[in-house]
């Protein structure tokens, strides 16, 4: 594994790649304009990529900093190990398919610069093809269910809303998306950043939550804009991220939940996930519904080790109720009464 000098600044915006030459190409000219030189160093992570990465970036962007790392670790892991070599102060997790814009750094630093507590944060994030509207992964910042249900200000299942200013206000949240996420660089290190196991899918809100129930805060900075390409535009899942999201959203729920829920949750979500699958086969989705079965039998096949992780996590949670966790279920306020916005939750 080799890694370039990297001058230690304020910031280090780390950019993970795996054979992403194409997106570099398109983004890292808006992060380079809009990234003071004095500030921030630029990082690309390169996660064993085979296409011409890395050429490239020496030909074309001569002062973004390089991290080769020996094989493709994955989102998660290949952040982890990417962050061994940083020691700024703060980390940018910046996906390769966002666009930045002018100060887009300035917002999310000062907020962490004026509150220690607070751990993590994430800008307004809009969808680079259509910038008009929310970007589906992050939004306006993340929240949960008692369920495990994901939703975000400005998106809610699969309803993504038009950006009109009704969220320019800073909030706080459960989690930050892992496409743009600000976050202490020693904070990171020190709560053991992403979980290795999820691969990819989820592991920033595992994160996240761990930060949460340890009394961190992560927040939204509005002010601060950036555009995201991200993958919600598929009509259909992929089955592997199908399982990825199912199999990792019950590890971190079992990670995470107090004792007192923790049996009464997986009850409920052994339904709503054969529920899921149901949907998937009677859509002609045979592939999805199967995914679901697997990432359920995945589960089960893991937890055994995450026991010590789980005994850890609640040995060390000092916020015993978090306000960014919805007490009811998601699936019920969209479905049966239909509240379709955040405002409406």
């Amino acid at each position: 594994m080799n890694s370039n000098h990297i001058q230690r600044k304020k910031v280090a915006v780390v950019i993970l790649n795996w054979n992403g030459q194409a997106l570099m190409e398109e983004f890292l000219p808006s992060v380079i304009a809009h990234t003071p030189t004095d500030l921030a160093d630029i990082i690309v992570a390169d996660n064993g990529s085979t296409d011409q990465s890395i050429q490239m970036l020496k030909e074309k962007f001569p002062s973004v900093g390089i991290i080769l790392l020996d094989k493709n670790y994955g989102f998660a892991e290949g952040y982890n190990q990417a962050l061994k070599y940083i020691e700024h102060p703060y980390t940018v997790l910046l996906n390769s398919d966002v666009e930045v814009t002018p100060g887009w750094l300035n917002a999310p630093l000062k907020a962490m610069d004026a509150d220690s507590n607070i751990a993590g944060a994430q800008p307004k994030i809009l969808a680079q093809r259509n910038k008009a509207f929310f970007e589906y992964a992050g939004a306006a910042g993340g929240f949960m269910d008692r369920y495990g249900y994901p939703y975000c200000r400005g998106r809610v299942l699969h309803i993504v809303e038009k950006d009109h200013g009704q969220y320019d206000k800073e909030a706080d949240l459960l989690w930050a998306t892992g496409a743009c996420l600000f976050i202490r660089t020693d904070i990171y290190k020190e709560v053991g950043g992403l979980d290795a196991g999820f691969f990819a899918h989820q592991e920033e809100i595992d994160l996240c939550w761990r930060l949460r129930s340890r009394g961190y805060r992560l927040v939204c900075t509005p002010s601060s804009v950036v555009y995201h390409v991200g993958g919600a535009t598929l009509s259909v899942e992929s089955p592997r991220k199908t399982f990825l999201n199912f199999r990792n959203n019950l590890l971190m729920l079992y990670k995470n939940l107090p004792e007192k829920e923790l049996k009464y949750i997986m009850r409920c979500r052994f339904w709503l996930d054969y529920i899921a699958a149901t949907k998937f086969f009677l859509s002609g989705h045979f592939p999805n519904a199967r995914a679901v079965y697997k990432a359920r039998k995945a589960f089960y096949t893991l937890k055994p080790s995450y026991e010590a992780v789980r005994k850890e996590n609640l040995q060390k949670t000092t916020l015993h109720e978090i306000p960014e966790l919805r007490k009811g279920s998601l699936i019920c306020a969209f479905y049966l009464q239909g509240k379709k916005k955040f405002p409406q939750l």
